[in-house]
């Protein structure tokens, strides 16, 4: 026989036993692995037993269900409040309304006024959202005594209050970027940076301002506006209302 052929031979017989050595030790280590995953079945299904009867876990269960009703109760007192929803409230309602809560925001507007509008659209959006603080609006030109007592002057005016004291407020858009496109995101940020709203671990997608809205108002009625307001406590300017000093009330 051929030296060369015979040798081939061989190394093929030794191939092949190293093959099948290989696939009876990939075979063993698969039935190790499926006994392996049976037994941590086994051990699962064990300990979730033995878990369900632990005294521990039963007081971690009552006293997570006791927390969430706690909760749900201090949403519901809180929304008896007149949280959770943007309000317009009235002067006489001013007093009872920023000294009844810890956290209020006051939007103090003109019905006529786009960029007030602009602050209403935000507001209602983030009211619902940041149930800790109470979100209203008071019509500047039916409050002027309290127009009068907290220096507003220029509209839009928004008043953060904590435990019934005005602590900081924003004036038209000067810290939201001047435009008036602005995206709810930018008013929220501005707020929790003041301290009177907390950051939320979900943001909503940001609610971008409409430019088709903001037209609402058209040019023709707001160069009519002037020659109205003017006469009587407001004064204006292509972007804000600047208020005339009212009558004091004693």
């Amino acid at each position: 026989m051929d030296p060369d052929s015979v040798k081939s031979t061989l190394s093929n017989l030794a191939f092949g036993n190293v093959m099948a050595a290989a696939a009876r030790d990939y075979q063993k280590e698969l039935l190790a692995q499926e006994k392996a995953q049976s037994s941590a079945s086994a051990n699962d299904e064990v300990d979730l037993d033995e878990l369900m009867d632990d005294p521990e876990l039963e007081k971690l269960h009552a006293d997570r269900i006791a927390a969430l009703k706690k909760e749900a109760e201090k949403r519901e007192a809180m929304k008896r409040q007149g949280h959770g929803e943007y309000r317009e409230i009235t002067e006489g309602d001013f007093l009872g309304e920023v000294t009844g809560s810890e956290k209020v925001i006051c939007h103090f507007y003109h019905k006529e006024f786009y960029r007030c509008k602009i602050i209403d659209k935000h507001l209602k959006a983030l009211a619902p959202k940041h149930l800790d603080t109470k979100f209203i609006k008071l019509d500047a030109e039916n409050a002027p005594f309290f127009v009068t007592k907290l220096a507003v002057k220029t509209l839009p005016c928004v008043i953060i209050f904590r435990k019934g004291v005005a602590v900081d407020r924003l004036v038209g858009f000067q810290d939201l970027g001047g435009k008036d496109d602005f995206a709810t995101r930018t008013l929220e940020v501005f707020l929790i940076k003041k301290g009177i709203i907390s950051e939320k671990k979900k943001d909503d997608e940001d609610d971008v301002y409409d430019e088709s809205r903001r037209r609402s108002v058209p040019y023709l009625k707001k160069c009519s506006l002037n020659s109205q307001i003017n006469s009587n406590m407001f004064i204006t300017d292509a972007k804000n209302y600047y208020l005339r000093a009212p009558a004091f009330i004693a």
